[in-house]
């Protein structure tokens, strides 16, 4: 199909995705449980922290984190004392264990107390097009702290050459105001022509059969030229393109 027929294919996919019954389905629902605006952004990160694997295990292991936080994310990172990270010590969603959960939640008090808050920081090194740098930079500082290097690997880094779904994910999830509430769209220093796409295994494939990429590999360069191909679609918000293609891959075996 040409140009134009894609973008009409496309943007109704993303009609048929866009919306609330999404969120019964996927871990976008965790910040959707609180209201105040460092809950939903503390809440979101961790599960998009552990968004791999098996959908299910994910929403069931991000509620139980909320849980073992006593269901007030910013309240519990901020005044923690050593015996309530006791909490965390057992909790395990694959690799990322009981260890990672004390590290974030300290490295999440470092961000807000001496970074004033994950928007600030997010915010602060965006590009044209682009929040890859500024991935970079955040991860820098949240792990200024002493910390175990297995940790590390829980946030990726895109300048490293990885397509950072997760961080992205995350990322659409808190600027993106769709009017369907779906994405959060708490913040507002970054616009949502900068945000990339969440490149993973589904994503991935629909988009090479698309022609929309052409590189095997799901890393940093085809996270380049994805975005660049989604850019000519829509230029102001190319990531909404992510529900089209994710639908397409997991709802509909495109």
């Amino acid at each position: 199909m040409n140009q134009t027929e894609l973008k009409e294919f496309l943007d109704e996919k993303v009609i048929l995705y866009n919306n609330k019954n999404f969120i019964e389905t996927d871990p976008v629902q965790i910040p959707h449980l609180y209201s105040n605006k460092e809950d939903i952004e503390i809440a979101g990160f961790l599960a998009a922290t552990i968004a791999w694997g098996n959908r299910k295990m994910i929403i069931n292991n991000a509620h139980k984190l909320m849980e073992l936080m006593g269901n007030s994310p910013y309240d519990f990172v901020m005044h923690h004392k050593e015996k309530d990270l006791e909490n965390l010590e057992n909790f395990v969603h694959r690799t990322f264990n009981g260890t990672d959960a004390v590290t974030f939640v300290k490295a999440l008090k470092h961000i807000y107390t001496f970074h004033n808050g994950l928007e600030t920081i997010f915010s602060k090194h965006i590009e044209q097009n682009s929040t890859q740098k500024s991935i970079s930079e955040f991860k820098k500082a949240f792990f200024e702290i002493p910390h175990p290097i297995r940790s590390q690997k829980h946030i990726s880094d895109p300048l490293n050459g990885s397509a950072a779904k997760r961080i992205n994910m995350y990322l659409r999830w808190m600027v993106r105001n769709d009017n369907n509430s779906v994405d959060l769209g708490i913040w507002k220093n970054i616009p949502t022509s900068a945000l990339s796409c969440p490149l993973d295994v589904h994503s991935g494939n629909v988009a090479r059969k698309l022609d929309l990429l052409s590189r095997k590999q799901n890393d940093a360069k085809a996270l380049f030229e994805l975005d660049t191909n989604l850019r000519q679609l829509d230029p102001i918000d190319p990531v909404k393109y992510d529900f089209a293609l994710f639908g397409l891959g997991v709802f509909e075996g495109f």
